[in-house]
């Protein structure tokens, strides 16, 4: 039978529900291609970059996709709140 402790079982995972394709096109949203192969250094991301080959090569590479994902949970990203938006917005 489930415990209470079970039943309110939370993921802790930060990147929970992301996908490592929207992962990129975030990060190359605010980044492009030049700083994101400065902040990570890999190949894919300076050499006739895309989305696809990027995918491709960190689906392979688990050193790198790990370093995109750093970068992913150390980058500053605006507020979902649209509630909190829209206070920002009246206050300047």
């Amino acid at each position: 039978m489930p415990t209470e402790q079970t039943k309110k079982h939370v993921n802790q995972d930060p990147l929970h529900g992301l996908t490592l394709k929207e992962i990129m096109i975030q990060l190359f949203d605010k980044y492009g291609w030049e700083e994101l192969g400065q902040r990570v250094k890999i190949k894919c991301f300076t050499d006739k970059p895309s989305i696809t080959s990027s995918l491709k090569f960190l689906r392979k590479t688990p050193w790198a996709r790990k370093e995109v994902e750093a970068l992913y949970l150390n980058t500053e990203w605006p507020s979902k709140d649209v509630w909190a938006n829209a206070r920002q917005r009246d206050k300047a």
